[in-house]
């Protein structure tokens, strides 16, 4: 059974929603999960040292230079392919190796593959689509996402979401990035749809809830792990983001219904 959420704010007077828009990794789907298990996958397969290094710390290790890098690309230092190689490289490094253009696509295309196979929605996600159509009778949903649009629609289609979301708004096709107030906006803009009957939902508190906030949408920030501290409660109160543990919680949120 799911824990009760951790409310920042609820949304005002409970406004009519025509569109709801989600981020994708780690909201929908479980790119965290699939990480993981792409990695392990790859370091058993490339054997010797690789294998025998600790599982949690070298998870760890993938997970900061992905954070890093990918960061690095949306800040317009470097682009897609070269966060990609930056990371391999880095992770790499303390065995002693060094990769060329080449090998370190080669190191990431053989990851990639591993991290493919582990491709998955969240449990949560499609029975919160059907009770939001439900509870928000012709209620449209798109994703903001930050990346390319074609890798991300590689992974909406190969997951099925493609039938069930009209447009995917990637911030690679455009100038800007969550949580630039621009991207949301925009988004809105490509539904028709006043960011006042928009609700946008995302793993990141600042980047997804409060970006979208600024942007006159009602930002849900999903705090899965429940790790909300005091001043990100704080933070989200003061922004009127709520904030919720599981998608199950948000047709609710959104209709404005009682328990």
């Amino acid at each position: 059974m799911s824990r009760p959420a951790q409310k920042g704010a609820t949304p005002a007077a409970a406004p009519s929603f025509s569109l709801v828009l989600f981020d994708l990794d780690d909201t929908l789907f479980a790119h965290t999960e699939a990480v993981g298990l792409g990695v392990k996958a790859h370091r058993s397969a490339l054997g010797g040292a690789f294998a025998d290094a600790d599982e949690t710390a070298e998870l760890a290790r993938w997970h900061a230079l992905e954070e890093e890098h990918y960061h690095r690309y949306l800040a317009g230092d470097i682009d897609f392919l070269e966060q990609r190689r930056a990371r391999v490289r880095g992770f790499v490094a303390p065995y002693g190796i060094e990769l060329d253009d080449v090998a370190a696509d080669g190191w990431y295309g053989d990851y990639y593959l591993e991290y493919e196979r582990a491709w998955a929605l969240y449990d949560d996600t499609l029975p919160c689509l059907d009770a939001l159509n439900e509870a928000l009778p012709g209620v449209r949903f798109g994703v903001v996402t930050n990346g390319e649009l074609d890798y991300q629609s590689l992974k909406v289609t190969a997951v099925g979401l493609d039938r069930l979301f009209e447009h995917l708004i990637a911030s690679g096709e455009l100038d800007f990035a969550k949580p630039d107030a621009r991207i949301f906006e925009h988004a809105c803009s490509v539904f028709g749809v006043e960011p006042g009957s928009a609700a946008y939902v995302g793993d990141r508190l600042h980047t997804d809830a409060i970006g979208a906030a600024n942007a006159g949408l009602t930002g849900v920030w999903l705090d899965r792990a429940g790790t909300a501290s005091a001043e990100d409660l704080a933070a989200a109160t003061a922004s009127g983001v709520a904030v919720i543990r599981t998608l199950t919680e948000l047709p609710q949120l959104l209709s404005g219904r009682t328990a």
